[in-house]
């Protein structure tokens, strides 16, 4: 099936990571994180399964150009799905600041997809990513300014916003493409125009100078406001009237820095040098504060680490894995990848790494940690810390070698591996789990994903629950939730689908196919052909009507175990339970704990009623129909394109 790179809907965004938060703090300067724009390409990417693991090598490369220089490019691949990146902050931002700066960058660009392209303007940095190479590019039909402040200025300012912009335009070319400029205004005592100035480093400078001058005759349209930035192809520059420069010279560039004042009328320059050092520190204060106070969730999250103990150091984790190798990499999926560690006492564990993002990875992240942090029981997977005060978000798990079940179940080599005593328990296994997380932890979860690739094995193949960064929980009086919908398709009630009512019962359902995928070793997901067949379930039921079952069970299953009258009744039986569990009506469906008790007590099932027969050609028609205009948007499946298709360890 085709991949499906997920937006995650989230009713708890953050504007920043907490590792953002706390570097900010430590800086002291201004990461300037603030999106201009995102633009998009107009290609679809050619093969998502290649696609993504370039684009990831992409940005992983540049990662670790921008830690060290403030600037980064790279390719990787060829052919169709060949990935170029480049990104680049800009000349006062120290280089702390600048790698929140580029992680803010990049937890957006992933908007653009499935378009092969795109670009991101923030106020402290630049990124772009392509097919081709756009390194020498310095002009495009896209090219345009942005005008800010409405506020309308004197002539004085104007003339002054004129000279600061002309001489940004006049010396950045041969200073490495970098400009700072503050032209005081005539007639006042403290009043100047700033101008910021930036070519990418991969242009010369005849190619600078041009791009520039676009750009200066783009932005200066903007006069009389306040405030203008012109988003070029191959450069940015900025005027405002207000002190937006950070106040020391940055350290992401070698290049020297050029400040310019120019003095129209008798004043004190030693005024005029404390009045911006104070009107600095007092907008920066007011700028912290602001963050603060949009942050509360990130301060929960810091104090829950503190109070429990679950951080690590990035460094540490960063040495545990041998810098996230290939040779130790467990697996990757729509999210990011999960390594293998040792840390330096002996212990082995699973380092899952979110750095292929949206712009609500901080709110996913936070809802992992502090789910799964409140929960433990022997069948979910356990979280022992996470890392989130270096350039990425990083969550620490126990390791577990065997990985995930669908690298058996889907296997026919490694699924001999699993007889039927193995998968009879890693069945239990997993309800025994969705029993502790519906109705005996403290508060009712909802994971929202189960699924074989969320299912790991210990390494006496045990079963234990992964990946809570969908899960939802919710207050005893609410009967369901309308929420986003979030999840995989193929495993997602049909209520859920249609109208967005989330309860347990969604994740009976999810469960329900779970079990017949172990019996089966088929996974319910349609594969990417020209021809529609059935689903599981509607072969399921249609095998289960005619009391021809067994002829769907794992060829693994009948070679070693169906011989025994006993397996033969107990798989029938866990068919029957599938079956109750995928039931259209979700009143119909039994509880987990119910579930739990039809499998370990011998007692008569009731005869289970159809399941949902979804017509997989309209849900193509939906998930490709996301233009606003599209008649079929209307309806409430038009949001499965927030469906989520992954697999790795753990996602």
């Amino acid at each position: 099936m085709t991949k499906v790179i997920v937006l995650i809907q989230s009713q708890y965004i953050l504007s920043f990571l907490l590792g953002s938060l706390l570097l900010f703090v430590k800086v002291g300067g201004d990461p300037r994180t603030h999106t201009i724009q995102i633009k998009c390409g107009h290609q679809h990417e050619h093969n998502t399964t290649i696609f993504v693991p370039n684009f990831v090598a992409t940005m992983e490369n540049i990662s670790g150009q921008m830690r060290t220089s403030g600037f980064g490019m790279a390719v990787t691949g060829s052919g169709p799905d060949i990935n170029y990146g480049l990104a680049q902050c800009y000349g006062d931002l120290s280089l702390l600041d600048c790698v929140l700066c580029y992680a803010e960058a990049r937890t957006l660009l992933p908007q653009c997809y499935p378009y092969n392209g795109g670009r991101i303007y923030l106020d402290g940095c630049f990124m772009r990513s392509e097919n081709y190479s756009f390194f020498g590019e310095y002009k495009g039909p896209e090219d345009r300014a942005l005008c800010g402040n409405a506020t309308k200025k004197n002539s004085n300012f104007q003339e002054s916003a004129r000279q600061a912009v002309m001489h940004a335009v006049l010396t950045a070319p041969n200073n490495g493409g970098y400009a700072r400029v503050q032209v005081k205004v005539a007639g006042t005592s403290n009043e100047s125009a700033y101008v910021l100035a930036d070519c990418w480093k991969t242009l010369n400078s005849s190619s600078c100078e041009a791009c520039l001058e676009n750009a200066s005759a783009s932005i200066l349209g903007c006069l009389p406001s306040s405030e203008g930035r012109a988003l070029n192809t191959g450069c940015f520059m900025r005027y405002s009237d207000k002190t937006f420069l950070n106040k020391q010279p940055g350290k992401a560039s070698s290049r020297g820095i050029i400040i310019v004042v120019v003095v129209s009328v008798v004043s004190s320059l030693v005024v005029l040098a404390v009045g911006i050092v104070v009107g600095a520190h007092i907008w920066k204060q007011r700028y912290i504060q602001k963050k603060r106070r949009g942050s509360n969730d990130a301060e929960k999250l810091a104090k829950t680490l503190n109070d429990s103990s679950l951080n690590f150091k990035y460094s540490t984790l960063e040495k545990a894995t041998a810098s996230f190798s290939e040779a130790n990499k467990l697996g990757q999926g729509g999210f990011g990848t999960v390594h293998k560690g040792v840390l330096p006492d002996g212990r082995e564990i699973a380092v899952k790494r979110l750095f292929f993002n949206n712009r609500h990875r901080a709110a996913n992240f936070y809802n992992e940690v502090n789910i799964i942090s409140t929960v433990e029981h022997k069948n979910l997977v356990r979280l022992l810390g996470c890392s989130c005060s270096g350039p990425e978000s990083l969550l620490v798990y126990e390791f577990l070698p065997n990985q995930s079940l669908d690298r058996f179940i889907f296997d026919s080599i490694r699924g001999k591996t699993l007889n039927w005593e193995k998968r009879y328990e890693i069945i239990v296994g997993t309800v025994e789990g969705l029993v502790y997380l519906h109705e005996q932890s403290k508060i009712r979860i909802i994971h929202r994903d189960i699924k074989a690739s969320n299912i790991l094995l210990d390494s006496r193949l045990r079963a234990k629950i992964a990946d809570f960064g969908l899960a939802r929980s919710f207050q005893e009086d609410k009967s369901h939730i309308s929420t986003a919908i979030a999840g995989t398709l193929g495993y997602m009630a049909p209520e859920y689908l249609a109208h967005g009512q989330l309860t347990e019962k969604a994740d009976v359902y999810s469960f329900g196919v779970l079990l017949l995928e172990i019996v089966t070793g088929r996974q319910n997901n349609r594969s990417k052909t020209s021809d529609y067949t059935d689903s599981l379930l509607t072969i399921t039921w249609k095998h289960f009507q005619a009391g021809t079952v067994e002829e769907l069970c794992d060829k693994n299953l009948i070679l070693q175990d169906y011989h025994n009258g006993n397996v033969k009744n107990e798989v029938m039986r866990v068919v029957h339970i599938g079956l109750l569990c995928t039931q259209e009506i979700p009143s119909l469906r039994p509880t987990m704990s119910k579930v739990l008790q039809m499998l370990t007590k011998e007692e008569p099932l009731p005869a289970p009623t159809n399941p949902p027969f979804i017509d997989e050609k309209t849900m193509e028609l939906h998930e490709n129909c996301r233009d606003p205009g599209c008649p079929m948007n209307s309806g409430a499946l038009a949001s499965i394109a927030n469906m989520s298709d992954s697999s790795f360890y753990p996602r």
